[in-house]
């Protein structure tokens, strides 16, 4: 598949901060959008400038393509954000943690400065499970979305709204449980999981496994809370990464 490789296309600078310290790649939840980090963007700058992924087939790029491999989207991010001035740091939720993932792998061999991988809501890519939501009827897969509580239930009542994010959402679902991961090297960089106590998709077990693919210090932070705590605990996670990030350009020198 050939795509774009225009980085307006793919990336939003909610905040512009040439001057920062770092530079927060934010990759969005499935069905998600980058507006979902524009309160991150908001939080951090300017010391630390957001660039949100905006994937294919929602809001601005709806009449783009979707995409439903999760490697294609790492392909084309990482050549894209190559040539992004470093250092840089990413943040990936759920779906996007296993992107994040996959585009530090292909970035750090080619000298991208990484200060660290925050990963959320998400199991490490070793720890398997065969999960086919996407198969499921439209109200099966609504029914999980709901699960989630990522999305305003009253949202999901609206067959008009259902009708635009129902394509995304189940072309995300598709990339994010036929992804598997191919053992290979990982990463170097610092791995921060952060789970929810009580998430469904990740057991703390499973988030600790983030640990065997990083040569790099690894950490667990638990937040009470389900799938999407990140919507209740959004300020002490804000302040979290800002001191990772600060801390790691300092020690840059």
């Amino acid at each position: 598949m050939t795509l774009s490789l225009d980085s307006q296309l793919w990336i939003r600078r909610f905040h512009p901060a040439p001057a920062a310290t770092a530079r927060l790649v934010c990759f969005p939840h499935a069905g998600g959008s980058a507006s979902y980090f524009h309160p991150v963007s908001a939080a951090l700058s300017p010391a630390v400038e957001v660039l949100a992924v905006q994937y294919p087939g929602r809001q601005d790029r709806r009449t783009d393509p979707l995409v439903d491999d999760l490697f294609v989207l790492a392909d084309q991010l990482a050549e894209i954000l190559a040539a992004e001035p470093g250092p840089l740091a990413f943040f990936g939720h759920s779906m996007g943690a296993s992107l994040a993932f996959e585009v530090a792998r292909r970035l750090e061999p080619r000298g991208t400065e990484l200060l660290g991988l925050f990963v959320s809501g998400r199991r490490a890519p070793s720890a398997f499970r065969d999960e086919r939501y996407h198969r499921e009827s439209d109200d099966g897969l609504l029914a999980e979305v709901k699960r989630l509580s990522g999305t305003d239930a009253k949202v999901l009542e609206d067959d008009e709204i259902i009708r635009m994010v129902l394509p995304a959402l189940r072309n995300d679902y598709k990339a994010a449980e036929t992804y598997r991961y191919r053992p290979g090297p990982d990463v170097s960089c610092p791995v921060l999981a952060l789970i929810g106590d009580h998430d469904p998709k990740v057991t703390a077990d499973e988030a600790r496994q983030w640990a065997t693919h990083t040569s790099g210090a690894f950490e667990l932070r638990t937040y009470p809370g389900a799938h999407f705590y990140l919507n209740e605990h959004h300020a002490a996670v804000n302040s979290l990464i800002a001191a990772r990030l600060s801390a790691a350009a300092s020690s840059r020198g």
